[in-house]
């Protein structure tokens, strides 16, 4: 096994997981988790930049503004969905945010269609018509938005078109995104602690490690993920990004016992039908236009032999 597979079943494996984490802190409320998530996952990068000794980036960002603003946008979409993901976990809606993520790749092909002027092909419009009647259905059984899941995938989607017209690598990308974010992230850290109503030196010490472990549990999936999308097919990208999602609802099920009715069945059923929709033609597709570039082109002479046509 290549070490993109494995760097993408280590990311994709931490990210079903993270829940389990947030659950270990949910002591510590929402949003102070995510001050030291934004924090801890900053020096985390700068301690594994400071190995590469390049430093070139900082100054395509300080003279250049769109990269500064690019990156500017990336940190509020990406606090904003690290909040929600946190927020629902430790809320008890593990399973709605596994829909998120479920959504996500499908959101991804619509924004390519509406920023990036992609064209769609009929199997694929199929297939997010179908993952959006599924979603029209949770919202008419349950009498609401499913807004944790539509959220979430908004957030990454968005920040995933941004972060692809980024002119930064992912480590420094994410270094000067986290950097937006760090400044009053540190401030709220500091008056919690004046205050004395912060959790960080106030519970135990495993507890101050876990706070502090959440800038690996933040960087280490994101890193692994931007390495394998490298070196590994979007197909095999594909197919594996689904393992995150499904540990999430399996732990949410299973392990902290929240609903799975019938209506969620139904609309979930309806998404991964979707989804499967969506990989198979991807899948045909690609093999169909390999297969193409395979076939020999030219003549058959009077021996049998193909000979090639000039063009």
């Amino acid at each position: 096994m290549n070490s993109g597979i494995l760097a993408a079943l280590g990311a994709f494996v931490l990210w079903g997981f993270l829940p389990v984490y947030w659950k270990s802190v949910d002591q510590t409320p929402a949003t102070e988790i995510l001050s030291h998530r934004m924090v801890w996952s900053l020096l985390f990068i700068l301690v594994l930049l400071l190995f590469r000794t390049q430093w070139s980036w900082i100054t395509k960002a300080r003279t250049q503004p769109k990269v500064l603003l690019n990156a500017f946008g990336c940190s509020l979409l990406l606090g904003s969905n690290w909040m929600i993901y946190i927020w629902s976990v430790n809320a008890g809606y593990i399973v709605e945010a596994s829909l998120g993520y479920y959504i996500n790749p499908l959101l991804n092909v619509v924004l390519g269609v509406f920023f990036l002027q992609e064209r769609l092909r009929p199997w694929q419009w199929f297939a997010i018509t179908v993952a959006a009647t599924g979603v029209l259905y949770l919202t008419l059984s349950y009498g609401q938005v499913p807004w944790i899941a539509i959220g979430l995938a908004l957030t990454f989607g968005f920040y995933g078109l941004l972060r692809k017209q980024s002119q930064l690598e992912s480590m420094e990308g994410l270094a000067l995104e986290s950097s937006f974010l760090t400044l009053p992230a540190f401030l709220y850290l500091l008056y919690l602690g004046y205050q004395g109503s912060g959790s960080f030196g106030n519970l135990s010490i495993s507890h101050d490690l876990l706070l502090a472990g959440t800038g690996i549990a933040t960087a280490l999936p994101l890193l692994l993920f931007a390495y394998s999308a490298r070196r590994i097919s979007l197909t095999a990208l594909g197919l594996l990004q689904y393992i995150g999602p499904s540990i999430q609802l399996a732990l949410g099920v299973w392990i902290y016992n929240e609903p799975f009715d019938q209506q969620r069945i139904v609309g979930f059923s309806i998404i991964w039908s979707a989804l499967l929709i969506y990989t198979l033609e991807g899948i045909y597709r690609r093999r169909a236009h390999r297969v193409k570039l395979e076939k020999p082109t030219g003549v058959v002479n009077n021996r049998g032999e193909i000979k090639k046509i000039e063009t």
